[in-house]
């Protein structure tokens, strides 16, 4: 009878019983797809929600739903959420930190202890109900942001039970030895605390198994980060040195109220000369909250929200900026330029960007110059920055599979195929472009930088060569114009 495999699994050159040998070849396939470059990781404070874990969040309303109404405070992750997704950013990973000593609210119905699942202060507004409803008795959870949630039992031990079984409880049960008979009741929580600001390190948090704070963004597929509000200069290096490992372009400020001379004093003592990191100068933005009205809060969210909204080739230069209602320097609701040539020029040259008004496009808020912190010219914008990223991590989460495969001139052909292929796909989308008529990329991979010495130690390589599209910085226009000026034209061409 005939026999069937797998591709692969049969040794074709040993074959000794004549028969039907059928083998089942995968479809092959030599596209490779790109990373996404537009998560957001926003790591700051809340009045609820877990501690130290990554939350994926789709937009404000959904934030809420996991930390709790946004707070009127210049750590608040939710408002690093909603003024990113104001700039057109549709994804964040959030991560919540505490100072250690936040406290979860409670109560007591009948001598049971009832717990908010988290601490923070919005378990102050937990109301936990019990109703007598057929047989037995609902417990009934509710919070105006938060949600409601219900559960049905006989008796508190049955209701216990059910409430433990729900990871996505408000509320903890914790029964006396001696169970009370369930009774109709109604209570709120209390006592819930946020604890104070918390300090650098919380926001730097831990490496490791339990990661915490920025580190446990470590893996999350983000682009962009900010530890929104923290504006400790100590911190910088750290940051910058998590950024570059992890691919993500962290977004730092300075305090609020910085002077000019301060700021570069400040980057040049600690030596920050880096690509992974955006410094923005500590003049605080003006911005209209829907829940805690005008507030005057970092710039990181809004150079970080228009970053991810834009794709990766792209610079946040003279991008127009939401929600913006004034900042310390210009004042509430000015549009006065705030900043002179020689302004700019000074923190421009230290590798210092700003959001401000007037941009070279008009007159509204944008950030100014799109450079990161390094002092390189050639790699010193955001474009340098974020397709880096989007190419390295595209290519680390597709190329994988080729480790194992025979190494042959076949390898070598898919591996050019794959490679090219996604590089081609980069050019039809416009992230790379064709100048004077030359191909933007290269990619060599065969005998030529593949040696036979090399390949019988395991070692197959190939070599990539990109190039990208600049960013018009400085547009010059040339202009002659008088009475004398003599003007040619094509015939009919007026």
């Amino acid at each position: 009878m005939s026999l069937i495999y797998q591709a692969g699994t049969l040794n074709t050159t040993a074959l000794t019983v004549p028969n039907l040998y059928v083998q089942i070849a995968q479809p092959q396939s030599l596209t490779l797809a790109g990373s996404s470059s537009s998560i957001m990781g926003v790591v700051g404070t809340a009045g609820w929600g877990p501690v130290g874990m990554p939350m994926p969040v789709g937009s404000v309303g959904e934030y809420m739903s996991y930390f709790g109404a946004k707070q009127d405070n210049a750590t608040d992750a939710g408002l690093a959420v909603n003024i990113a997704a104001m700039q057109g950013a549709s994804s964040f990973i959030v991560v919540r930190v505490t100072d250690g000593t936040d406290v979860a609210a409670s109560a007591v119905l009948d001598g049971v202890t009832l717990t908010a699942a988290h601490t923070g202060t919005a378990g102050n507004a937990l109301t936990v109900t019990v109703s007598p409803i057929g047989s037995g008795f609902a417990l009934a959870v509710s919070h105006a942001v938060l949600g409601v949630s219900t559960y049905t039992g006989a008796d508190w031990s049955t209701i216990a039970k059910t409430v433990s079984s729900d990871a996505a409880a408000l509320v903890k049960i914790v029964l006396p030895s001696e169970v009370p008979a369930i009774a109709a009741g109604s209570v709120t929580l209390s006592a819930g605390t946020d604890g104070s600001v918390p300090g650098t390190q919380a926001f730097i948090g831990q490496d490791g198994e339990a990661r915490t704070g920025m580190y446990a963004l470590r893996g999350q597929g983000c682009s962009v980060a900010t530890l929104h509000g923290l504006t400790d200069s100590i911190s910088f290096a750290a940051q910058a040195a998590f950024g570059a490992s992890e691919g993500i372009y962290m977004i730092l400020s300075g305090p609020a109220g910085e002077q000019l001379s301060a700021a570069v004093a400040t980057k040049s003592g600690i030596g920050l000369d880096s690509t992974a990191a955006k410094l923005m100068f500590g003049d605080w933005l003006w911005w209209s909250d829907d829940t805690n009205g005008i507030m005057l809060v970092s710039p990181q969210a809004f150079a970080a929200g228009i970053l991810v909204a834009l794709s990766p080739e792209q610079s946040s230069l003279n991008k127009q900026l939401s929600g913006v209602v004034g900042s310390q320097k210009a004042g509430l609701g000015s549009s006065t330029a705030a900043y002179s040539t020689a302004d700019l020029s000074t923190l421009f040259t230290a590798g210092i960007d700003v959001i401000c008004n007037p941009a070279p496009g008009g007159a509204y808020w944008a950030v100014r110059c799109g450079h990161n912190t390094s002092s390189r010219s050639v790699v010193n914008g955001d474009n340098y920055t974020r397709l880096t990223n989007y190419i390295a991590a595209s290519l680390a989460g597709g190329m994988g599979t080729y480790v194992g495969s025979v190494i042959n001139d076949t390898l070598f052909g898919d591996i050019r195929a794959t490679l090219l292929g996604f590089l081609s796909s980069l050019l039809s989308q416009g992230i790379l472009g064709v100048v004077n008529g030359v191909l933007p990329y290269s990619v060599i991979c065969d005998s030529s930088n593949n040696s036979q010495a090399r390949i019988a130690l395991g070692y197959v390589q190939a070599d990539i060569a990109v190039q990208y599209q600049g960013i018009n910085e400085k547009f010059i226009v040339n202009l002659q114009g008088g009475t004398s000026v003599s003007v040619s034209t094509a015939l009919g061409s007026v």
